[in-house]
């Protein structure tokens, strides 16, 4: 009999400790999605009007954009998630804290792990999305987004489809022409090409043609203005004039993957005959150090906002808000992760100093939870709070009513 009590009284507190851990998983994440889908959407749009120019510049559809801005977005999921994971817990536990719930719980005795194990099963989770996305979706997305750009700019007669409106093929380059014909011609072409800072010229032809390859626009019935640095204008006209564009086909109809837009497998065995691996070998180094490192900052950080909000504390104890303090701290660990990542493309070196960031870390942040250690500030700068502090009160006006004012 006594057994069955025992049983059911331990199967009780078990209920209550799942009960209450689903508890803080569920105020985690809704907290963790309140800070991440505000900063993400602010991110994203920074990005996507950095690249409007697709549309403005190469005559493309919104639905192009739009497909552009999507295949952005996971190129800043990674970036965002440890940041708002620190923020969605250390708010959690905070309120928890303000509400005396962590009061409750270490008067009651509980253990330190009813709310290490929730938030821990959060952060690893986040941090296996955050491999899959930045090992997976990211790599893909990145290589359809810059075929994208390649395609837009590859056929330059959609850059100067619209009659009678100039488009800019490049950086000093514009294009007008006035009519389209079928079969490729092209009737009043206007051609400005400043790109040598030595001269620029003015091309005018009644008619002209892409030839099929799309390397040189042929231009009849015309003339050019050559005007120098020092204002000497020289004309010419011509009865048949070659412009050459291919040049301009090659390097922007073909897309050019970097060391970022690389899966992994191929980071781990790059291609020694690939010309980007054989100009950049450091780049490829480089990324495969990074990813094999961010993905854990989710984790990382977690036991880090443990760290510091995940004890109760007196209301009248002087500390910084948990908040800042762990934002502090995952902004300078991001930053030494960051620095060290970009040092190995030159030395080799920094591969065991960008480990070893993480790693100790991590070590630090697990020795202080087993050992129920508490992060607070040293007695000499909360006495110096509390004399700043006590001078503040003391230069504000009191109220009537108050200790030197007579009441009502």
């Amino acid at each position: 009999m006594n057994l069955c009590r025992l049983a059911r009284r331990v199967l009780r507190l078990r209920a209550g400790m799942k009960l209450f851990e689903t508890y803080i998983v569920r105020r985690a994440g809704m907290m963790f999605l309140v800070a991440l889908l505000p900063v993400l959407a602010i991110i994203w749009t920074t990005q996507v009007l950095q690249r409007i120019n697709l549309v403005t510049d190469s005559g493309q559809s919104m639905g192009s954009f739009a497909k552009l801005a999507t295949l952005i977005l996971p190129t800043i999921i990674p970036i965002v998630l440890p940041f708002a994971l620190v923020i969605g817990i250390t708010q959690t536990l905070t309120q928890m804290n303000s509400d005396s719930e962590l009061t409750v719980m270490e008067a009651a005795g509980a253990k330190r792990s009813i709310i290490i194990r929730p938030i821990m099963v959060l952060a690893i989770t986040i941090s296996a999305f955050s491999f899959f996305v930045d090992n997976v979706v990211e790599p893909k997305a990145r290589v359809v987004a810059r075929q994208m750009v390649a395609e837009a700019y590859a056929d330059l007669l959609s850059t100067v489809i619209e009659e009678k409106n100039f488009r800019r093929i490049e950086d000093g380059l514009y294009v007008q022409i006035s009519q389209r014909l079928s079969g490729r011609i092209l009737k009043g072409l206007f051609v400005v090409d400043s790109r040598d800072p030595a001269f620029d010229l003015i091309y005018y032809a009644k008619e002209g043609a892409v030839d099929a390859s799309g390397t040189s626009l042929l231009m009849k019935d015309g003339e050019v203005h050559r005007k120098t640095a020092d204002g000497s204008v020289s004309v010419i006209k011509f009865d048949s004039y070659s412009f050459d564009l291919s040049d301009m086909t090659q390097s922007r109809g073909q897309a050019t993957l970097r060391a970022s837009d690389r899966s992994l497998a191929f980071l781990f065995n790059p291609d020694p005959n690939d010309p980007d691996v054989k100009a950049r070998p450091g780049n490829y180094r480089s990324e495969l150090h990074r990813r094999l490192n961010e993905w854990a900052l989710p984790a990382i950080f977690a036991l880090i906002s443990l760290v510091i909000a995940g004890d109760a504390r007196s209301h009248r104890e002087a500390r910084l808000h948990p908040m800042v303090s762990a934002l502090t701290i995952a902004f300078a660990l991001r930053w030494a992760d960051f620095y060290a990542a970009n040092q190995i493309d030159s030395n080799p070196r920094f591969v065991g100093v960008l480990y070893a960031i993480n790693i100790i870390s991590a070590v630090v942040a697990i020795a202080l939870l087993l050992r129920n250690r508490k992060m607070t500030v040293p007695l000499t700068i909360r006495n110096r709070l509390s004399s700043w502090r006590q001078r503040i009160q003391d230069r504000l006006p009191t109220a009537p009513g108050g200790p030197n004012g007579s009441g009502a």
